[in-house]
């Protein structure tokens, strides 16, 4: 980002390629529609470009650019009368999602039936959390955040970004017992 903010465009292309993925699965999760996510994410890097010439490496730029996700989404859904944040797409996304996760290496009919059950299993679970949790569970596994960058993106204190991370994972844990063998 640096290199990008001192005015290298091709690092501009490096910081996109790594990081467009994670950001945009992280976003969509919590959208209800797809062009919803796609709008957002388009902001978030919008605003990257506009605020290049002001960035000064306070943190690891992944925090600062989910940082900006954080805040675009809050005003998103702010703006939409208090919607609440969910874990991604509607009835008939589901299938899109569900298909763009990565395949089990067996091959066998079965084993790829049970596996897509299972993550759309997941994903209901993942949308029951309460919003601040999904939005911390969500930042460590797409954004690859630790629990001091989630503190930091989501403006709470680090116990308070630990607490809600922990939560997450416990509801999602007590959730898939017995469901996956």
């Amino acid at each position: 980002m640096l290199r990008y903010a001192a005015g290298e465009a091709a690092a501009f292309d490096q910081l996109y390629a790594r990081h467009r993925g994670g950001l945009f699965r992280f976003i969509q999760r919590q959208c209800k529609e797809r062009a919803q996510a796609e709008e957002i994410f388009q902001e978030v890097w919008m605003n990257l470009i506009k605020s290049r010439e002001r960035y000064t490496a306070t943190a690891r730029f992944r925090t600062y650019l989910y940082t900006l996700a954080h805040n675009r989404m809050i005003d998103h859904f702010r703006r939409q009368s208090g919607e609440p944040l969910r874990s991604g797409g509607n009835a008939e996304e589901g299938p899109d999602v569900i298909a763009s996760l990565p395949a089990s290496r067996v091959d066998e009919p079965y084993v790829r039936v049970l596996s897509r059950q299972q993550g759309e299993y997941l994903l209901r679970l993942l949308e029951d959390l309460p919003a601040v949790q999904r939005e911390a569970f969500l930042l460590a596994e797409e954004g690859e955040l630790s629990l001091g960058e989630i503190a930091e993106a989501t403006g709470v204190n680090p116990e308070t970004a630990k607490s809600r991370l922990r939560y997450a994972v416990a509801k999602l844990r007590a959730g898939l017992q017995g469901v996956i063998a």
